[in-house]
């Protein structure tokens, strides 16, 4: 069944809500809790059959919901990226010295499709400076940050570039941060989802790429998104529209009007919270210093 979403609550919604009565979900897990002052929705695909139902992999899904920018007060940021850092670090099992690669999927061209690339800008890469001056930053773990850009602009797969970087680099992990697609508006740059199931770019919008995932990759991959558009068809059936009239919108897609500024904000957060999760016992103002 096709759910035309890259969310896994949306995903579970829509089996769940299914005609008739759906029954149990078969295979899937799902648990609730609260990080930081917000709210974590946990679920866990169990095997093939929650994988059949729900049309995503096996593995484990958190969903951070941090409500829309309407207000928010001061404290929110410091928050919010504490909550994606400790997240990210449940699905992160390095060791102190394993390296990892941050890969940000997208076209930083077209804004809603930017939360990637503008995400690597906000993360902050060690390599180079645990490398060259040891004394000084020898502490830190070795993080290696690229942009891959779309195969249209470079005439290379993001699945191919990032693979060999990997053999290049050996990473014992990569964080792949892309924007993905919604079935209902009221998701669009409201929740942040990480995975450990890996990646396939462009899945959402239906525009399936070469996949990032630990079989291809040969490590673990965790992806984290935000949603971002959502197709104008769903929207119009939504409200009762006609099937001529949703055949009608064909390929369109929908986004919020401040995607600029609020994308921008959702890939700093996502920047700072994978910085954190990687180098322990990094400051706000340390991440900051270093971006300047």
């Amino acid at each position: 069944m096709n759910f035309e979403t890259d969310l896994i609550l949306e995903a579970t919604e829509l089996w769940r809500n299914r005609p008739g009565d759906p029954g149990e979900l078969p295979g899937v897990a799902t648990k609730e809790y609260r990080r930081s002052g917000f709210s974590v929705t946990e679920v866990r695909v169990l095997d093939e059959t929650g994988a059949e139902a729900v049309g995503k992999p096996i593995g484990t899904y958190l969903t951070l919901e941090i409500g829309a920018r309407q207000g928010r007060n001061m404290d929110f940021f410091p928050k919010i990226v504490e909550a994606v850092s400790a997240e990210l670090g449940k699905l992160l099992e390095l060791k102190d010295e394993d390296s990892v690669l941050v890969v940000g999927l997208g076209n930083r061209n077209i804004t809603p499709d930017a939360v990637g690339p503008w995400a690597a800008e906000q993360t902050v890469a060690t390599r180079h400076l645990v490398d060259r001056l040891p004394d000084t930053f020898g502490k830190f773990r070795r993080v290696s940050v690229v942009a891959t850009g779309v195969m249209g602009t470079t005439g290379v797969e993001s699945g191919e570039l990032v693979k060999a970087l990997c053999g290049q680099l050996r990473p014992a992990a990569v964080i792949a941060v892309d924007a993905l697609a919604a079935h209902s508006a009221h998701r669009l740059c409201t929740t942040i989802q990480l995975a450990n199931t890996g990646i396939i770019p462009g899945s959402g919008v239906g525009n399936a790429r070469y996949a990032l995932t630990k079989e291809e990759l040969g490590v673990p991959v965790i992806a984290v998104g935000v949603p971002t558009v959502v197709r104008a068809a769903v929207l119009c059936a939504a409200l009762e529209g006609s099937e001529e009239q949703q055949r009608s919108l064909g390929d369109l897609f929908v986004t919020p009007k401040d995607i600029d500024s609020t994308a921008a904000e959702l890939a700093k957060i996502i920047g700072y919270g994978v910085t954190m999760a990687l180098q322990q016992g990094i400051s706000l103002a340390d991440i900051q210093l270093f971006l300047s």
